[in-house]
């Protein structure tokens, strides 16, 4: 059977959720399926990063490079609904998607599709025109109901397909993405040099994580303004905000900028891949008050990595985190403040949630997934 994977999502230069799907879903399909031939699809006007070593072992996958202008080629696909992605490859039987992106098939070929959420049909406002219009013309409704199955990477992920979009769930098969829990469940002597890279602080609560509205940033600033106002003790305590920056981030930098505590509140630069378990653990309390989410991997790396974490009761946060993290309404900023005294003030209850998290984490590391094609 031959198999064609879109990894246009792998061309970028740093990775996000997507991306590390997409990572370990070639991983798995590549290594579980030796009688099966894969071929990844690229395609990119000039040179870009990458780096496929990892796959350069299995004698089963082909990778396939070409050099059309992204523009123009999203262009054909959108109006002429051509050049064929699976002519282009010599022929497939299936052609998985990672995440929505522009493309054409021919009717031989069934593509499997996955979707990691709807929050831009759950919280509009919270997206920029251009990425609106993005969606418009990607038309992910239309996209869902042609697809021959669906990979959706939670529970509360398959219902909002069902609920939004009318699919059979029937068609819908929830599978977690991939998570390593030893990755970030290690032991590492390279704090001073995290510490120096990133300028961290003696004493943090950390979030990690896209900066943009969805993220309820702003909310955690609010919730960790009470959290310094109400508690002397906490006099050394900083906020570190790390990730890139998203869309409609500059008011939430503003945010920080005008508060009463700015001084405390600091943000970092993208953080590394291979600096992020180091990074997690150097923190005191991690906090990740996001509004909605498909899945949510930094919460589940904070608390792999030993930290007591915070995160939103609502999405697919409590099916993900279980009972190893407390879970508070992201609505409710003062909650926030509430959960993080109950932590830091009771070391007891700071080791249990510790212990807690690493073990929810380890439950979704191992639990079974059904990649069938």
């Amino acid at each position: 059977m031959k198999v064609g994977i879109d990894g246009r999502c792998l061309q970028n230069s740093r990775n996000t959720g997507v991306e590390e799907y997409a990572q370990g879903l070639i991983f798995r399909l590549v290594e579980e399926n030796d009688k099966d031939q894969f071929i990844i699809f690229l395609n990119a006007f000039g040179r870009i990063r990458e780096d496929f070593a990892w796959l350069e072992q299995y004698k089963n996958v082909q990778i396939k490079r070409f050099g059309i202008p992204n523009k123009l080629l999203n262009f054909c696909f959108l109006f002429l609904n051509w050049p064929k992605i699976d002519n282009l490859l010599g022929g497939l039987d299936y052609f998985i998607s990672p995440n929505f992106h522009f493309l054409a098939l021919t009717k031989k070929c069934r593509r499997i599709l996955t979707v990691h959420d709807l929050s831009f049909e759950r919280m509009p406002e919270t997206f920029s025109w251009k990425r609106r219009l993005w969606h418009f013309f990607i038309n992910p409704r239309k996209n869902t109901k042609e697809a021959y199955r669906i990979w959706a990477v939670s529970n509360s992920t398959a219902q909002d397909l069902i609920n939004l979009y009318q699919i059979k769930s029937s068609k819908i098969v929830v599978n977690y993405p991939f998570f390593n829990f030893k990755n970030f469940n290690q032991v590492s002597c390279r704090n001073q040099e995290i510490i120096d890279k990133y300028r961290l602080p003696s004493k943090f609560i950390l979030f990690l994580g896209t900066i943009e509205p969805r993220k309820n940033i702003k909310g955690l600033i609010k919730g960790f303004e009470s959290f310094k106002r109400r508690n002397d003790w906490v006099r050394d305590y900083k906020l570190v905000i790390a990730g890139e920056k998203g869309w409609l981030w500059e008011s939430i930098i503003e945010r920080a900028e005008n508060s009463l505590l700015a001084e405390d509140i600091i943000f970092t630069s993208f953080v590394e891949e291979k600096d992020k378990p180091m990074f997690y653990s150097l923190a005191k309390v991690f906090v990740y008050p996001s509004f909605y989410e498909g899945f949510g991997f930094p919460p589940l790396e904070a608390m792999a990595a030993g930290v007591p974490t915070i995160a939103s009761n609502c999405s697919s946060i409590p099916e993900v985190l279980g009972d190893g993290a407390i879970l508070i309404n992201p609505y409710q900023s003062f909650e926030i403040c509430l959960a993080l005294e109950l932590l830091l003030k009771n070391e007891k209850i700071y080791r249990i949630y510790s212990k807690k998290g690493q073990a929810q984490a380890q439950r979704i590391a191992e639990k079974k997934r059904n990649f069938f094609i």
